[in-house]
């Protein structure tokens, strides 16, 4: 029954990141839409209230979130501007994928702090 349910979990995530491209490739907008929308956030709220996790924790779960969501818009902030500037799409993405991981670190050494009262 677990593996059944973890197989599940992965094609429904994968299915929603082929969803997306798909879109991308008609039309860059529409996809964009559809990978920004919190769906992967949603989904699990739902299956962690469904297997029973206290309010408290989901509380803190969904505040957590909010602090790591901001780190992510790193990677879209420097990534462009890296390639209107003639960087190469590897470079620029490396960099911004390196910026996102420091401005990650802050952000959960904040979230533990802020809203798991410092327990990780």
């Amino acid at each position: 029954m677990i593996w059944t349910e973890l197989a599940l979990k992965g094609i429904i995530s994968g299915g929603l990141v082929v969803l997306a491209t798909e879109f991308a490739r008609r039309s860059i907008i529409f996809g964009a839409v559809v990978i920004s929308l919190p769906l992967m956030s949603i989904m699990s709220l739902i299956i962690l209230y469904r297997d029973g996790v206290k309010s408290e924790d989901l509380i803190a779960y969904s505040e957590s979130v909010l602090y790591l969501v901001l780190p992510s818009l790193t990677l879209f902030i420097i990534f462009p501007q890296l390639m209107k500037r003639g960087w190469d799409f590897w470079p620029s993405l490396g960099l911004g994928i390196i910026a996102t991981i420091v401005l990650y670190g802050i952000g959960v050494a904040i979230a533990t702090k802020l809203v798991t009262g410092g327990q990780a």
